[in-house]
C-alpha cells in the first residue's frame, strides 16, 4: 500500500497545470482552423441544397392536362388570428 506524500502531490499539480497550458497553446493554434474548416463545410451543404431546389424547380414541366384552380379571393384581405376581445380603460376622476 501507498502513501501519499507532498513531492507526489506537488507533481501532480504540476502535470495538471502542464497539460492544461499545454491544451490551451493548441487550442489557440488548432481551433480557428477547425472553425475555418467547419464553417466552410457549412456553406458547401448550403450551396448544394440551393443548387439542388433551384434544379427541381427549373426541371419541372408544367402538365397540359393539369387544371390550377384558385379558391381564395384577391379582392378581400386574410383576417389576422383574433386573440381576444379589445378593452378600452377609461381614467375616473
Amino acid at each position: 500500500m501507498q502513501t501519499a506524500s507532498f513531492t507526489g502531490f506537488i507533481e501532480t499539480i504540476f502535470y495538471i497545470l502542464a497539460f492544461y497550458y499545454i491544451f490551451r497553446f493548441l487550442a489557440k493554434l488548432l481551433l480557428p482552423l477547425l472553425v475555418k474548416k467547419v464553417v466552410q463545410k457549412a456553406g458547401e451543404n448550403f450551396q448544394q441544397q440551393q443548387q439542388r431546389s433551384q434544379d427541381t424547380s427549373w426541371n419541372q414541366t408544367p402538365n397540359k392536362d393539369e387544371v390550377i384552380f384558385n379558391s381564395g379571393n384577391s379582392k378581400k384581405p386574410r383576417e389576422t388570428k383574433k386573440v381576444g376581445d379589445y378593452v378600452d380603460y377609461e381614467e375616473i376622476d
